[in-house]
């Protein structure tokens, strides 16, 4: 049951993401999906804004009409006790129907307001009351603080249990960031130097060359360090640092992950401003393009505070990590696309291959999340030539032009995973509540203090200048998510 079925999200990646897995044969014909929103439709023009989304999406027919029999509708009311009883009889007649034994899983693809009051119906009118297994997705954000995210988990769990709730951020869904695991702890080229003795910096960036466009209303109460830093980037460096679990099972990678939210340095508003860095875009090119700056956009304040760049310094201070910093940056109208991990080692004790004129560049370990999906090792061999110089080479290998055209959209393996009762690569109460808390002290501090410098990065920019100081002051910098070559850096 997808609760806001006639939305955005539910067009653009739930009903493709759905069709990939009936088109692979992860889904077996016994199966339904009520689509559940406001709009006074019937079933079968949800059949067909199912279909015109999937042809949109993929472009693909294979048994297309098969796939979208098995779509029903409900015009819902999610404040009515009726609107729950009428979608109780249906769900009924579609379990007898396909024989689905009572599995249900409860999708909510709505605005967070409305999650409280949707699970205490869904159990008080006896959605929940099944022969089989019930589960509940959850979109982001979860809460807008600590306090807000307390309050939704408590009314959440009224009504379902923490192993019943997945919390989906679908970075977890791309197939490099699963990758991190394999990279790690499958190669002993690696693992024996994940850490502080071998490893300088570690980076992680996520940067847009879009704006806010329409979201100025929601971007507003939200944010770069809300939108992006609480979850995504967050969790990207939990998977990092996290020591080698047990076993690869829920509970144990879990329980690493949550681990290392702990071990993070805490934030007070005394050191805030010598950690994290915040940027808001001002007008100018993108790819060619000229653009409006973050002020002028759309449902946007002409004074506004909120922050639409973010970059920070996160230390955890356990054994494996102590000293190592953890650089993040993300941010909007930024000259390109992309997120890129690049793991910076140590320099060798004594480098015979040393030259003044030409100092030689650090090995790095790039793994690639998006456009591109992949992973670079750069390393240092001996120039041709009868003197002691050396060159940079890269190992790499990209999902690009071997099957990255059928690498499987991010969705589509979390979906798939919540069906199979797989709840790894979603989040767990555990690592939500100790990433807001680390993210709401910078946010109290920042609501509580005004920009004079904003807007403070021209859009198509990499950012504010203050984020390279960030670096400087420890001998860093950043390294460049486009046209990645370090022998031109």
């Amino acid at each position: 049951m997808i609760f806001g079925a006639t939305g955005d999200l539910a067009k653009r990646k739930l009903f493709p993401s759905l069709y990939q897995l009936y088109r692979k044969g992860e889904i077996s014909k016994n199966f339904a999906v009520i689509g559940v929103a406001r709009r006074d439709w019937s079933h079968d023009t949800f059949k067909s804004h199912v279909k015109d989304s999937i042809l949109t999406s993929i472009g693909k027919d294979e048994n297309i009409d098969e796939f979208v029999s098995h779509f029903y509708y409900q015009s819902h009311d999610v404040s009515d006790s009726n609107s729950y009883v009428e979608l109780r009889n249906l769900s009924n007649d579609l379990d007898e129907k396909y024989d689905l034994q009572g599995n249900r899983i409860f999708y909510l693809a709505m605005a967070p307001e409305f999650f409280g009051t949707i699970t205490e119906k869904l159990k008080t009118e006896g959605l929940t009351e099944t022969g089989g297994y019930t589960r509940l997705v959850i979109e982001k954000p979860f809460g807008h603080d600590l306090p807000s995210a307390e309050k939704l988990n408590e009314q959440i769990r009224q009504s379902f249990s923490e192993d019943q709730i997945y919390r989906i951020d679908h970075y977890l869904g791309k197939n490099m960031v699963q990758n991190i695991e394999a990279i790690r702890f499958a190669n002993a080229l690696f693992e024996p130097l994940w850490n502080n003795r071998y490893i300088s910096n570690i980076q992680i960036t996520s940067s847009e060359t879009l704006g806010v466009e329409e979201r100025g209303r929601y971007y507003e109460k939200s944010g770069a360090l809300r939108d992006m830093v609480q979850n995504h980037m967050l969790q990207m460096v939990s998977l990092l640092a996290m020591e080698p679990p047990i076993k690869l099972t829920t509970d144990e990678v879990r329980s690493e992950k949550v681990k290392v939210f702990r071990a993070m340095r805490e934030m007070t508003s005394s050191n805030v401003d010598e950690f994290f860095i915040r940027g808001q875009y001002d007008n100018g090119e993108v790819q060619g393009t000229k653009v409006a700056g973050y002020r002028e956009e759309p449902n946007v304040d002409p004074n506004s505070n909120t922050e639409t760049y973010v970059a920070g310094k996160v230390l955890i201070d356990n054994f494996r990590w102590a000293g190592v910093p953890f650089y993040i940056r993300t941010g909007k109208r930024m000259t390109a696309k992309a997120t890129k991990i690049v793991v910076e080692f140590k320099e060798i004790p004594m480098n015979l291959y040393y030259h003044p004129e030409k100092p030689q560049h650090p090995n790095l370990l790039v793994i690639h999340i998006q456009p591109d999906e992949g992973v670079t090792l750069h390393l240092n061999a001996k120039k041709s030539g009868d003197k002691l110089k050396t060159t940079p080479v890269n190992l790499s290998y990209s999902n690009k032009g071997i099957n990255g055209i059928n690498t499987p959209e991010a969705y589509e393996k979390l979906l798939f995973d919540c069906m199979r009762g797989d709840a790894t690569n979603f989040t767990h109460w555990d690592e939500v509540k100790l990433s807001w808390s680390f993210v709401d002290t910078i946010s109290t501090y920042w609501e509580s203090t005004t920009s004079k410098e904003f807007p403070n990065y021209p859009a198509g920019s990499m950012g504010p200048k203050a984020a390279d100081e960030l670096l400087d002051q420890d001998g860093f910098k950043w390294w460049p998510v486009d046209g990645f070559d370090v022998d031109n850096c």
